[in-house]
């Protein structure tokens, strides 16, 4: 049996995605085994994860990390690695069957193109790859002939409700968002808000940037851009509906007017597992959605007054070219401040909007383009945070 194992490579093991996903492989050792594991800073973990589980190579991208690391796995004749390079390189390895990529923000761009044209499939929890070069990313996908099965929990809905039905043309995905801890509130209620209110997510465990970004919508304006990516839509085809229970994971409607919708607890193991195992489903030792629990399942309008990242997003979504990569640099670094009491909750969506009136706009960018967009557009951030 063992010779079937799946070989999976982890891209950002140390953090929300990679832990749960090693929670995954854990419970299926028969089906899956860990060839490569990678942290950006959380040496300690990532030692801990690596002799638990015995991966070929481990990356760690903080090179003053670097010795810790490699001292302390040598013995258990595990390679050890460092740098942005080394990231970017080792999906290429050839045992590897899946690269997931946990990693967060811009940072999974090269490894994931990389992945790609080592023909490696993907398992996508990065949605800010396909948000910053969606375009570059799924005509490669074509070109290498390689699947990428996304991770996220709304996309995952839409993939799964779409299973058995890729003959048939969608008409229109609506997209659930739990409305973030501040659903409800108005502007003025919103300037005085404080990280650790932002951290508090009503419904998901996850890391802080993009807790933060649920906060403000812009995780669901990124999750917009990447459904588009994803499965191919115009922007008028995708709406987001704000279902505070995050019961109802996204919902896809046919040209017949029928809609399918996935349910269950919000979960991330369920769609980290989908991914891996797709087609097919294994059993999962998660808890199970009880209708009597949730006598109503209710639903609303996003605030995109309000919550102005959201609108921003559909913006750079049917402007295209490098817009959307602006706004997530710009994000970055938006967010960064206000995690570090630099700027006020309301000031990440006015930097967002400032980058993006500002740099310069290229219709039809090349991987260059995107290099060098991110790298303009951090440096224009960094100038507007006083």
């Amino acid at each position: 049996m063992s010779a079937q194992r799946k070989k999976i490579a982890i891209l950002g093991s140390t953090g929300s995605i990679g832990t749960q996903a090693l929670e995954v492989i854990e419970e299926h050792s028969n089906r899956f085994e860990v060839e490569v594991l990678t942290s950006n800073s959380k040496a300690d973990l990532l030692i801990e994860q690596a002799i638990k589980f015995k991966p070929n190579v481990v990356v760690i991208n903080d090179e003053k990390q670097y010795q810790k690391v490699a001292e302390a796995l040598w013995k258990f004749d595990i390679k050890t690695y460092c740098g942005k390079e080394a990231l970017a390189q080792v999906v290429e390895m050839n045992d590897i069957d899946i690269v997931l990529t946990a990693l967060v923000g811009y940072s999974g761009l090269l490894p994931t193109i990389n992945a790609i044209k080592a023909k490696k499939t993907i398992a996508l929890a990065n949605k800010e790859t396909l948000v910053v070069a969606g375009k570059l990313i799924t005509s490669l996908a074509k070109e290498y002939g390689v699947n990428i099965y996304p991770v996220d929990s709304e996309h995952s809905a839409i993939f799964q409700c779409l299973s058995g039905e890729f003959h048939n043309p969608i008409e229109k995905i609506y997209l659930t968002a739990s409305g973030g801890p501040f659903r409800g509130k108005k502007k003025s209620e919103l300037i005085s808000i404080k990280k650790e209110q932002a951290l508090k997510h009503p419904n998901w465990n996850m890391g802080a940037k993009i807790t933060i970004d649920s906060a403000t919508l812009m995780n669901k304006g990124f999750e917009v851009i990447e459904a588009q990516w994803l499965f191919n839509l115009k922007p008028e085809q995708i709406e987001v509906i704000v279902h505070p229970q995050s019961i109802i994971h996204s919902i896809v409607q046919f040209t017949d007017g029928s809609m399918k919708a996935q349910m269950g607890l919000p979960d991330m193991k369920l769609p980290i597992q989908y991914a891996l195992t797709y087609p097919n489903r294994f059993h999962s030792k998660s808890k199970r959605f009880n209708f009597l629990d949730y006598p109503e399942l209710t639903f609303e309008k996003p605030d995109s007054e309000t919550f102005v990242n959201l609108n921003l997003a559909y913006h750079a979504m049917k402007k295209g070219g490098n817009l959307a990569c602006i706004l997530n640099a710009a994000n970055e670094i938006a967010v960064d401040a206000f995690l570090n009491d630099k700027i006020n909750f309301l000031q990440i969506a006015e930097i967002n909007e400032k980058c993006m009136n500002t740099i310069a706009f290229i219709e039809i960018p090349t991987y260059e383009d995107y290099v060098s967009t991110d790298y303009e557009t951090r440096k224009f951030a960094q100038s507007l945070i006083h």
